[in-house]
């Protein structure tokens, strides 16, 4: 993984912990159990989009890279990088069932 994208997720961690920690002192933070499901939905989210944003590179590369060839090969391609993108809409499902549950 690159640097700059460790750096974000570090800054990104670390601000969620401090929002925690300050939430708790105030005492608005929701039980435990509410807290670990929208943790787990935030890790869905966030896990599932970046899956999706690697397949949909790594499948939309080889696409235009075919297309170049074969042009009629349009409709095949598209296809393959809207299941690539599904992998994004899977993880928010997910998201939605755990913070309905919360």
């Amino acid at each position: 993984m690159s640097t700059p994208f460790l750096r974000i997720f570090a800054n990104a961690f670390v601000f969620m912990l401090l929002t925690a920690a300050t939430a708790s002192a105030q005492g608005l933070a929701p039980s435990s159990s509410a807290g670990a499901a929208l943790i787990g939905a935030a890790i869905a989210v966030a896990g599932s989009s970046i899956g999706a944003a690697i397949a949909v590179a790594y499948t939309g590369s080889a696409a235009l890279a075919a297309m170049s060839e074969r042009p009629e090969l349009f409709g095949r391609a598209m296809v393959i990088v809207g299941l690539a993108e599904g992998i994004a809409i899977y993880g928010l499902v997910v998201a939605i069932i755990l913070i309905s549950k919360a």
